[in-house]
């Protein structure tokens, strides 16, 4: 006999009774959120908007719980999530890797003992270890600025490039931008080298640049933090022959700097917002209480920043 059924065949008396009763909770959802530490200003907004995500989601749902971990390596993150599923118990799971190889096997394993798994923005090496993942749109990080140093060369001159992390989505960037450049034979890209979305690497990568290469006309820093240590070796180099410096992400300072008109070398950046680890958690919290699935790939787009378009890009009070 149906619920409905048997409700109808009640007295009132009894259907009054029965409606009393509470309704079955659904199963609640205890979500881990596995991300790296502050240790540069974009992960600073990861960080920010992970706990923003934390304060609006568990407000809003009682059948929802999120522990947010934060790790400085790779090995501490695996540690992490090995506590996140044992002692922690969680049956869900969004992840940022620090590193996609090194935690492929650490999320996999998460995922073998039944929580389901988001990966957001630096994927893993084996995509079976994940239900689904969420990121900016890689490529066009790497097609946008290419193209733009390509014309603003006028399809001539010296190129030097800052990456990241050994991960796939550096390699998605990476392999963007010089697909680009291999359609102009007469831009050269002299060297590419890890400068790990940091600063003070950036610094002394683009000293290395700077010793080595008498003429750069343009550098590709692949990130807004990176593009400050850039700039800080180019000034203490006292180099005048740069005439772009590109870098990436839309932090509100170097958007500000286009605003602003403040600095002929920054005249463009591409969007990449850490909101998308608001994002991230947001659906797939709502996606499992409803006990239900997100798409395999969720891509959210990066586009060109201009003087044009800048102030809406502009958010001074994030902290990225």
């Amino acid at each position: 006999m149906t619920f409905i059924t048997r409700r109808l065949a009640l007295t009132a008396v009894a259907a009054a009774a029965f409606a009393s009763v509470p309704a079955l909770a659904a199963e609640k959802v205890n979500l881990g959120v596995s991300i790296p530490a502050a240790t540069h200003s974009f992960m600073g907004g990861i960080n920010y908007w992970a706990n923003q995500a934390k304060k609006d989601l568990e407000k809003q749902y009682k059948d929802l719980k999120i522990t947010i971990k934060t790790a400085a390596n790779a090995p501490e993150q695996a540690n992490q999530l090995q506590d996140l599923s044992t002692v922690t118990k969680i049956n869900a799971l969004v992840v940022f890797p620090f590193e996609s190889a090194a935690l492929t096997k650490p999320v996999a394993q998460v995922k073998a003992k039944g929580a389901y798994v988001t990966v957001v923005d630096r994927g893993l090496t084996d995509t079976s270890a994940q239900d689904a993942y969420v990121a900016g749109d890689n490529t066009a990080f790497g097609k946008i600025p290419a193209e733009y140093i390509a014309k603003k060369l006028n399809g001539k001159g010296n190129v030097v490039a800052l990456r990241g992390i050994a991960t796939t989505l550096d390699n998605e960037r990476m392999d963007a931008f010089s697909a680009v450049l291999k359609n102009y034979p007469d831009i050269k890209l002299l060297d590419a080298k890890y400068a790990n979305w940091n600063r003070d690497d950036a610094f002394k990568v683009t000293q290395d640049y700077l010793t080595r290469f008498k003429e750069i006309d343009a550098i590709w820093a692949a990130d807004d933090d990176m593009a400050v240590g850039v700039l800080k070796a180019i000034e203490q180099a006292k180099r005048n022959d740069i005439k772009i410096v590109f870098g990436g992400a839309g932090a509100k300072g170097m958007v500000k700097t286009i605003l602003d008109n403040k600095d002929p070398r920054i005249q463009a950046d591409v969007s990449y917002s850490p909101k998308f680890i608001y994002d991230a958690i947001k659906l797939t919290a709502e996606a499992r209480l409803k006990g239900e699935k997100l798409p395999a790939t969720t891509i959210i787009p990066s586009v060109l920043i201009t003087k044009d378009n800048a102030k809406d890009f502009y958010h001074p009070d994030s902290p990225f």
